[in-house]
């Protein structure tokens, strides 16, 4: 499986950006996907997850209530929409999949991932 993300780029706090990840390669076999963000000088971070049929979404509590996971199996695509950005989420954003029906790890744990796209840079200028 291999992900691909994109919509990453510079905008100002308050403002809003949605993020695409599409999968190619063996998608039948992908379970979750996630969203994880790096900032720099610190470690990877999970920011939001979504369960195969899209009914279970998971959020890291400094997102929840301003970005929301999405995906369309149809299009392989998982989404993330960011709106009321803040400086603080700047970063490079890494979508990555599950590959297993039972990893033994929540979905909020990097475990449960098996493939990783390449990451996009979202900036938040204050």
């Amino acid at each position: 499986v291999q992900l691909q993300a994109s919509g990453g780029g510079l905008v100002q706090a308050g403002g809003s950006l949605r993020l695409s990840c599409t999968a190619s390669g063996d998608i039948y076999i992908i379970n979750n996907m996630g969203w994880y963000r790096q900032a720099p000088g610190k470690q990877r971070e999970f920011v939001a997850a979504i369960g195969r049929d899209g009914g279970r979404t998971y959020y890291a509590i400094s997102v929840k209530g301003r970005f929301t996971i999405s995906r369309d199996n149809a299009e392989n695509t998982v989404y993330l929409q960011m709106d009321s950005l803040k400086p603080e989420d700047t970063a490079v954003y890494f979508c990555a999949a599950g590959l297993r029906i039972d990893s033994g790890y929540y979905y909020t744990q990097r475990a449960a991932y098996d493939a990783w796209g390449q990451g996009t840079l979202v900036t938040v200028s204050s």
